[in-house]
């Protein structure tokens, strides 16, 4: 055991350094959003889909599209409509007259990674397809099934100032997201940086690629070697329980303010997530803090609150805090 710990610490450290030269460029395009990206590139080690609740011009189109252009990856963004359709996002079949026979045209989810501009402003039927493409893996055009790359990931947006004309998406369907991100403000100084970073008539900076999606896909084994102790996967399973019952961590005054607590999806996603997140920070191991920070992200979306919860104020993420305090940790 000992001997293997030491290979998963010396592939962290010599992988880290991939992850972290990542990171540093990306500073060096957008100011502050530390959080945001960090959270992208645990999606991106972990496999998973991220949902971002922003107001507009927080950057999250400029991360993003930064981040695919460092990877060497390719990208679409989608900006989602009321009038948009399936076969606008995955593709159709076209007749071509001169040959006599259907040609398939791919959509914009053949990509390494897609931004899903306003996701909630689509109608339901597109919600569909992109969510089965993101669980599945795959699409079907016609009677013909396409996979899609190993590096494959969506990150939703949506604007929770702006509720006219919108399709929000079910509750069962945001479960599909990996984590749910809610993206503030920027500091004043961090806004001061921006002014003189972007105020100008020339812009439009280019990166130049530094990693292979190759790369990345070898990143992804070692982070499935990182070590994760008993203890740790008895605290992710306490910290779920607590959201369905309570009384577990003996919140009994929290259980009328709750209607479903979180899926097993999201012990899965805590366990894989907490991984990628000690790899990005250094580590082989798993420890309790990495599981503090993400279990807010990881559980938000999960929990459904009832109108009493509504009523009192107490959001979800103020539950999350209460059972973050409440439940031991190891």
């Amino acid at each position: 055991m000992i001997e293997q710990k030491s290979i998963v610490e010396a592939d962290v450290a010599e992988s880290g350094a991939l992850l972290r030269k990542l990171i540093d460029l990306i500073g060096e395009v957008i100011v502050g959003q530390g959080y945001l990206v960090e959270r992208i590139l645990v999606a991106l080690l972990a496999n998973g889909h991220i949902l971002i609740e922003g107001v507009p011009g927080l950057a999250k189109t400029t991360v993003v599209k930064t981040l695919a252009g460092l990877i060497d990856a390719s990208f679409r963004r989608i900006q989602f409509t009321p009038d948009l359709l399936p076969a606008d996002l995955v593709g159709t079949q076209i007749y071509n007259p001169h040959e006599g026979c259907f040609s398939t045209r791919k959509g914009p989810i053949f990509a390494n990674i897609v931004l899903a501009d306003e996701v909630n402003r689509a109608p339901a039927k597109v919600h569909s397809a992109l969510l089965e493409a993101m669980e599945e893996r795959q699409v079907t055009i016609g009677e013909t099934t396409y996979q899609l790359d190993a590096l494959f990931m969506v990150l939703a947006t949506q604007n929770p100032i702006e509720q006219e004309g919108t399709y929000p998406l079910p509750e069962a369907q945001m479960d599909r997201f990996m984590m749910k991100l809610t993206v503030g403000y920027p500091t004043w100084d961090q806004e001061r940086e921006i002014i003189r970073r972007s105020a100008r008539v020339t812009t439009g900076e280019t990166v130049t690629p530094v990693v292979h999606p190759e790369d990345l896909l070898k990143v992804r084994r070692c982070v499935d070697g990182i070590f994760m102790d008993e203890k740790i996967e008895q605290y992710i399973l306490d910290i779920v329980f607590a959201t369905r019952e309570p009384a577990r961590c003996g919140l009994d005054n929290l259980a009328h303010y709750i209607e479903f607590g979180a899926s097993p999806r999201a012990s899965i996603y805590l366990a894989v997530a907490s991984r990628a997140l000690a790899f990005i920070r250094g580590r082989g191991y798993v420890v309790p803090q990495d599981i503090k920070d993400l279990a807010p992200d990881v559980l938000r979306h999960r929990i459904i609150t009832t109108y009493e919860a509504d009523i009192d104020g107490m959001n979800t993420d103020r539950l999350i805090a209460e059972f973050l305090a409440h439940v031991r940790v190891p």
